[in-house]
């Protein structure tokens, strides 16, 4: 997957140690990528992490893996790091690079993105797991929808939710899973609270499946029993947005072109105010990664990149609409991976 030697050269490197926790699993597959590195010098790469994950480690690791404890660390350290290191700038503290720099002598000089770099081109097998986590998120959608009622509390939805993505397959969530409704809907990433569900609410639910490491990401709106015509036109507005930007996806455009088409529209129809928030991110292994897709992201759309268009509008003491779907950019376009229906929906 990875050319080593390739990414030692890219800095002009002898070794190279990544402590990022996605970037661990990335390169070895090991999923308690927390307590592991990964280190790369000239013959090639291992997996280092401690004696609780002997088998763990043995079974899961597509490299070679290297046990030691605490006290044996200074000594591996020493024996596999040298020369010119490079290190994660945005993965180690100021403190645990200085430990490291006792322990492993040499010119520590920090490296930024270069599995991330990788990272944003997914394979066809990575592809396949968000594929199979965006599925479940359509599943547990349609399987929640009879609990949006007015009596039914907000944190009760999403312990639902929760339960049902972990029964059919996730390992987890791919981040808090948000349900807010009413007023609270113009919290972009409010908390499910142990509010009561009213008729004429708007419910929003944010979440996403985890298969594989790989996450998904969704946002409905859906309105319970008579919403006011104030919210219908927000939600056609946000719909509009939404649409409009992802029928523009496509290789070679650029984070901050796809947010200014979805910002101008809401801009027209007088809600441009409140769109607070960027218009999507890519997702992979961690729900928010490159490429971003914002007021000022020169980030340029190529095959393989998994991201997410989500507008949404958030009137304090109104209320707020978002709709996101989980998008792959393709050779031609896009694909959306996202099956759930759009429209408007009254429960």
């Amino acid at each position: 997957m990875v050319d080593f030697e390739k990414l030692l050269s890219a800095d002009a490197l002898d070794t190279l140690l990544i402590s990022s926790p996605a970037n661990v699993r990335y390169l070895s597959g090991f999923t308690n990528p927390k307590d592991g590195q990964v280190i790369v010098n000239k013959t090639g790469a291992i997996l280092l992490t401690d004696g609780r994950y002997t088998v763990q480690a043995g079974q899961e690791s597509r490299l070679p893996v290297r046990i030691a404890g605490r006290e044996e660390r200074p000594q591996v350290y020493a024996e596999l790091l040298g020369g010119r290191i490079g290190f994660e700038a945005m993965g180690l503290s100021y403190g645990q690079l200085e430990a490291l720099r006792q322990q492993a002598p040499g010119e520590w000089v920090p490296t930024y993105d270069l599995i991330e770099q990788q990272r944003v081109h997914k394979t066809l097998e990575e592809i396949g797991y968000i594929r199979q986590a965006a599925a479940l998120a359509d599943r547990a959608f349609e399987h929640i929808l009879p609990f949006l009622k007015p009596g039914v509390r907000e944190i009760d939805i999403a312990l639902e939710l929760e339960f049902f993505l972990r029964k059919n397959g996730s390992e987890g969530v791919a981040f808090d899973t948000a349900v807010v409704s009413g007023t609270r809907t113009a919290m972009p990433h409010g908390s499910p609270s142990e509010r009561v569900l009213q008729g004429g609410d708007l419910v929003t639910l944010d979440f996403g499946a985890v298969i594989q490491g790989y996450c998904s990401d969704m946002t409905r709106t859906v309105g319970i029993g008579e919403v006011t015509g104030e919210l219908k036109r927000i939600y056609a507005a946000v719909l509009e947005a939404q649409e409009r930007a992802l029928e523009a996806v496509a290789p070679g455009k650029t984070g901050q072109e796809l947010d200014a088409l979805a910002r101008g529209i809401l801009e027209d129809k007088g809600y441009g105010q409140y769109f607070s928030h960027g218009l999507g991110h890519g997702v992979g292994l961690l729900i928010h990664e490159a490429p971003s897709l914002n007021k000022i992201s020169q980030d340029v759309l190529e095959p393989g990149m998994v991201i997410t268009i989500e507008p949404g509008v958030y009137i304090p003491d109104l209320g707020g609409v978002r709709i996101e779907d989980l998008v792959l950019v393709t050779e031609r376009g896009y694909e959306v991976l996202s099956q759930t229906p759009k429209g408007w929906l009254e429960l």
